[in-house]
């Protein structure tokens, strides 16, 4: 009997727990919020540049086309302030790759989140969870 009042406790935190974490809301929140949050701009520092959405200069050299997946626990943190971690950890992870690829700039930047494309020059799109939120970035790394 006392085994069986576990098993059911155990069972009805799995499904609160399950009904809690279904939570998937997709946020669109300002690029300029979230640049000047959390050090972001020292951060990322001047030696790329980032531009969002179509409006590009033209690239001298193409290194090819990345994405960065980022996610950050939402515990203790309103959605956008979630999302603003984890924009500046894909921010960071589109740098590295640029550095990494010998470019010096990262265009084209749109939103991915679950493979639906989103492009601004404004906002970016962020998942929000009960616990998790997510931002992926895209964007092609050139040599301007």
């Amino acid at each position: 009997m006392k085994h069986s009042a576990i098993v059911a406790a155990a069972m009805a935190a799995l499904l609160v727990a399950g009904a809690a974490d279904a939570r998937d809301s997709h946020l669109k929140l300002p690029i300029k919020d979230a640049l000047a949050a959390n050090n972001a701009s020292s951060t990322l520092g001047t030696d790329v540049k980032f531009f969002f959405g179509a409006d590009a200069p033209k690239a001298a050299k193409t290194m090819g086309t990345y994405t960065s997946n980022k996610k950050t626990n939402f515990a203790n943190k309103s959605d956008k302030e979630g999302c603003e971690w984890a924009f500046l950890s894909a921010m960071i992870a589109l740098k590295e790759r640029a550095v990494a690829e010998g470019g010096n700039a990262v265009i084209n930047i749109q939103s991915y989140y679950k493979k639906n494309e989103f492009s601004s020059a404004t906002e970016y799109e962020c998942g929000a969870g009960a616990f998790v939120g997510g931002v992926t970035l895209r964007g092609t790394v050139v040599k301007l």
